[in-house]
C-alpha cells in the first residue's frame, strides 16, 4: 500500500463501522424484528447528520485549498476524480454500493435508510479535501 492510500485511512475504516452499523440495524429491522425498528431509525439518522457534516467540513476545507491556488471542483472533490489513487476510489465506491444495496433493500420496512447513501460521499469529500492532490488553478488571462 501506498503512502497516499494509507492517507485518510481514519475516514476509511469510520466508514465501514457506520456501513456495519446501518448493515447490522436496518437488515433485523427490515426481517421484521420489533427491537430494532427504533433503533434502525436512530442510526439511519445518526448517520445522515454525519453525512451533512462531513460535505460541510469538506466543502470549508476544499474552499480554504481553492483560495490557496488549488483548482477543486465537485467531481474530484465528492466523486475523487482525479484527486485519489484508484485503490482509494475503488474503495469509497465499494463502500457507496454496498450502502445503496442496503439501503433499497431495506427502504420499504425502514424508509429513513434511504438517507445513509449520502454518508459514503461526504466522506469520499472529506478524504479528497484533507488527502487529495488537485491541479494548480490556472490564472485568468487579462487583455
Amino acid at each position: 500500500m501506498t503512502e497516499a492510500e494509507q492517507q485518510g485511512r481514519g475516514i476509511i475504516r469510520f466508514g465501514w463501522a457506520a456501513n456495519a452499523a446501518f448493515i447490522v440495524t436496518a437488515v433485523p429491522a427490515a426481517a421484521g424484528v420489533d427491537a430494532f425498528g427504533a433503533v434502525s431509525v436512530a442510526v439511519a439518522l445518526v448517520l445522515f447528520f454525519t453525512a451533512i457534516g462531513a460535505f460541510a467540513f469538506a466543502f470549508v476545507l476544499a474552499a480554504s485549498r481553492s483560495a490557496h491556488g488549488d483548482n477543486v471542483a465537485v467531481a474530484n472533490l465528492f466523486f475523487l476524480q482525479g484527486s485519489a489513487p484508484r485503490a482509494v476510489q475503488r474503495t469509497f465506491l465499494v463502500m457507496f454500493v454496498v450502502c445503496l444495496v442496503v439501503a433499497i433493500a431495506t427502504v420499504k420496512w425502514t424508509p429513513f435508510s434511504f438517507l445513509v447513501p449520502m454518508l459514503p460521499v461526504g466522506l469520499a469529500g472529506m478524504w479528497a479535501a484533507r488527502h487529495g492532490t488537485f491541479p494548480p488553478r490556472r490564472r485568468a488571462t487579462t487583455r
